[in-house]
């Protein structure tokens, strides 16, 4: 029975908070207080570019370019530069797919290859771009309302307004309550329409629209200036008393009066 020796484990010591490393000298390549992040993130930018057949001259060239990109996209923090060397990795890969594709020593397929490749790459980077611009706040729209009057029994309502000729967008009856404005809230009609279905005009009061017996109820009792209409459906017994002093005797006796309908 053979026995080994256990093994020493290496220990490494890692400092997270040198603070010659915190001085953000290169903080618009990585967006990072730390230098030593600033200068991974460029590492790995530059290493994505193709230099197989670049002389110094061209590799020094690209390399700054690279650089410069970063710098140019700006980012802000740690997650943007991120994404900021994703998208200059992308963009070269796209590129060189697109180079290779134009090869004419290569077969049909090696082509469709190279451009479907590209497609990918140029797909992944219009979805960095757009996880950037959200990161950034760009992708949120932003209303600003000023100088809003509300007088005396009215209100102001904020928010989407449908369009006319819209119609991929879903109508007002088909969003959630809370988005629909006040006038969508309003009691329906509900009375049957010759198709069949429910009426959907704004009742009135008494529960219908103006077009299914919702009329105006008429001027109050006692008003003078009323015109005389008939108490029974037949005619009117006596248009000078007070509709609530004919009787059914009188009415009877003037071969007026009617059963009163259900």
């Amino acid at each position: 029975m053979s026995t080994k020796k256990p093994v020493a484990l290496k220990t490494t010591t890692i400092v997270a908070n040198d603070p010659k490393d915190h001085q953000g000298q290169l903080k618009a390549i990585g967006g990072s207080q730390s230098d030593h992040w600033n200068q991974t993130i460029a590492s790995q930018a530059v290493r994505t570019l193709w230099t197989a057949h670049s002389d110094e001259k061209t590799l020094d060239s690209q390399r700054s370019a690279t650089v410069s990109a970063l710098v140019g996209i700006g980012p802000k923090d740690e997650i943007e530069g991120m994404i900021a060397a994703q998208l200059i990795a992308a963009h070269n890969a796209a590129m060189e797919c697109h180079r290779r594709a134009m090869l004419g020593e290569q077969t049909f397929e090696g082509r469709r290859e190279n451009l479907a490749q590209a497609n990918k790459l140029s797909r992944t980077y219009a979805t960095l771009l757009d996880a950037l611009n959200r990161h950034r706040g760009k992708g949120q729209q932003k209303v600003t309302v000023e100088h809003v009057h509300v007088h005396a029994g009215g209100q102001a309502v904020v928010g989407m307004v449908e369009t006319p000729g819209e119609g991929d967008r879903p109508k007002s009856e088909d969003q959630p309550m809370q988005s629909r404005l006040p006038m969508h809230l309003s009691l329906r009609c509900g009375a049957r329409t010759r198709s069949g279905s429910p009426c959907r005009s704004p009742a009135m009061p008494n529960g219908r629209c103006r077009m299914h017996r919702g009329p105006s109820p008429g001027a109050p009792r006692g008003n003078k200036y009323a015109q005389a209409r008939p108490l029974h459906g037949r005619g009117n017994c006596e248009p000078s008393r007070d509709r609530d002093a004919v009787t059914e005797d009188e009415c009877s006796g003037a071969g007026l009066w009617t059963e009163p309908r259900g």
